[in-house]
């Protein structure tokens, strides 16, 4: 009967312990420019307000509609590299001739006060936040064909011809570093919260993994897509 009772407790050591594997983490959504990480982020917002969204710096012009501190910190090209040499930044990248950055306490902070962080970076700034901080979730969001993603950014009009180009020159380099990523999610045409659907199954099931130090080899990460 003794020895019953003490495997019953052991059993129940181990399904404490496996269900306090479930933690805040860190979800990094990245993809090329025009893909429409401003929407997914703009539309998780609205489903998740318990998560806490980083506010990226930035030395670029701010565009119609943009609100200092909500959708960038704009900061000024001295301002950021003052913060730079003072260490503020997780990360931060020169992109398209503009800096920037992602501010460091309030992600730390976020973390430990029990709140997934979610997080807007480029490919660089993915792969610099990987070496810090393995055990993120790293997505990358690609357009349903090239072709589109450039319709998006000429959409947008906020670049010459010439700028246009760049974008979609740097968007293939892009797409050649996806498999450095956990995931993707396919970003379709006004199909938002089936993007949306993918990312939070794909935050459950990291939830439930046995390993979350984020130490698996790329071969053993998992490409998801979403179809009717």
């Amino acid at each position: 009967m003794r020895d019953d009772l003490r495997l019953n407790e052991q059993a129940d050591e181990v399904i404490d312990d496996l269900r306090s594997l479930n933690r805040p983490r860190l979800i990094v959504i990245s993809g090329p420019s025009g893909v429409g990480k401003d929407t997914v982020i703009e539309e998780m917002r609205l489903r998740h307000p318990d998560y806490s969204y980083a506010v990226t710096a930035t030395t670029r012009p701010r565009r119609p509609g943009e609100i200092d501190g909500v959708h960038y910190i704009f900061m000024t090209r001295q301002e950021f590299e003052e913060a730079l040499e003072n260490s503020y930044f997780l990360e931060s990248a020169e992109v398209y001739g503009n800096l920037y950055g992602v501010p460091r306490k309030r992600v730390e902070d976020e973390i430990s006060n029990g709140r997934n962080v979610v997080i807007k970076v480029d490919v660089q700034g993915a792969a610099t936040i990987r070496a810090i901080m393995p055990d993120a979730i790293f997505i990358f969001l690609l357009p349903p064909t090239m072709g589109e993603l450039t319709a998006r950014l000429r959409g947008r009009k906020t670049d010459d011809p010439e700028a246009l180009m760049e974008r979609a020159t740097t968007a293939s380099w892009e797409l050649g570093k996806v498999r450095d990523f956990d995931y993707v999610v396919f970003n379709e045409n006004d199909r938002v919260q089936e993007s949306l659907r993918v990312i939070d199954a794909i935050i459950v099931a990291e939830g439930c993994r046995i390993d979350q130090t984020g130490k698996g080899t790329p071969d053993t990460r998992t490409r998801h897509d979403h179809q009717d």
